[in-house]
């Protein structure tokens, strides 16, 4: 029994030597998993932050999106509500979209890449503003195109009722110029008209002669004209006539007779100094010389005219004739020969 008792402590006290170690090892084990434990809360703590944090900025981006959207297709819409008929506005407009779409783009990519959400804040706000002063200056040019569409619309106004006016004008004007023309041809017909009854009325007062002579006369040394036929012994020519009454002719006028002597030739004989000059023979309307001529007052009675035609030259023989003219038209014709 004694012998069992000493053998039996040194088992007990390597037992327990075991326990202690089981336990000391237990405690590191446990202490160790603790620290596991805490590392890994602290982990997951830090994980669960960072992921608040990341669900919270990717919450902001997807509202910054959101209103980076809404602002441009809103600034989109009111830029295609200020489109019209004006082609230089719609270009402007089409610009300033295709500019705010670039600024968008730029800000969409910033949120994409995962940039400073502050910049795309202020991006926003710039975007924003640039919209407020893309709106302001449209709408002032489309208020100045207004204004000078409404001036262009009096303008077009005026100038239709110029044009109409014009065109009544010149309708006027047309209507006038040919009541004009029509005036014209009947006053000249009229005058026309005037023309040949005047020339009736002249021809039918022009005063006739009667008794119509022409006789070459040479000149006595006692002083005494004698006739003579031979044109050698002609110094100068005699023309006499008497006028008859022409109840229409105009009692106390005066009445101009032209006389014309045709040489041998057939040539009108004149000397200016003489008084020769030039008519109008108001049966062809052509200018005449003529030789000599003389005015009366007409009574309506019978006067007697004389003429002398002396050019201090010799007269050639043959056959010479004589015209008379009043008021244009030939009232008596005669003739002689000269041997």
């Amino acid at each position: 029994m004694g012998t069992n008792t000493q053998h039996s402590k040194p088992s007990t006290s390597k037992s327990n030597d075991s326990k202690q170690k089981l336990i000391a090892i237990a405690a590191v084990v446990i202490v160790a998993l603790l620290a596991v434990n805490a590392w890994l809360l602290y982990k997951t703590t830090q994980a669960s932050k960072v992921q608040a944090t990341l669900t919270t900025q990717l919450d902001e981006v997807n509202v910054l999106q959101e209103e980076l959207n809404e602002k441009y297709y809103e600034a989109k819409s009111e830029l295609d509500a200020l489109k019209g008929e004006n082609i230089e506005m719609n270009a402007l407009i089409a610009e300033k979209e295709m500019e705010l779409k670039d600024q968008k783009d730029r800000i969409a990519s910033l949120l994409r890449k995962g940039g400073s959400l502050d910049d795309a804040r202020n991006e926003i706000a710039q975007l924003n503003q640039q919209v407020d002063s893309y709106l302001a200056e449209l709408n002032q040019l489309r208020a100045q195109n207004e204004l000078l569409a409404g001036e262009n619309s009096q303008l077009t106004q005026e100038r239709d009722q110029i044009s109409n006016d014009l065109s009544t004008q010149m309708q006027t004007n047309a209507t006038l110029n040919e009541e004009r023309a029509l005036l014209v041809s009947q006053r000249e017909q009229l005058t026309d008209d005037n023309n040949q009854l005047s020339r009736k009325v002249n021809q039918a007062s022009a005063i006739k002669v009667t008794n119509l002579v022409i006789n070459g006369q040479k000149t006595r040394r006692s002083g005494k004209s004698v006739t003579r036929r031979s044109a050698d012994n002609v110094e100068y020519l005699e023309i006499q006539f008497q006028t008859t009454v022409n109840k229409i002719a105009v009692v106390g006028k005066q009445e101009e007779f032209i006389v014309r002597i045709l040489n041998p030739q057939g040539e009108t004989m004149t000397i200016n100094s003489l008084g020769s000059g030039t008519f109008t023979n108001e049966e062809t309307g052509e200018p005449m010389l003529f030789t000599t001529k003389d005015v009366i007052t007409y009574e309506q009675a019978s006067d007697t005219l004389r003429f002398k035609w002396d050019t201090g030259q010799a007269f050639s023989p043959g056959k010479y004739t004589v015209e008379v003219y009043n008021k244009g038209f030939k009232v008596g014709e005669a003739s002689m020969v000269l041997k």
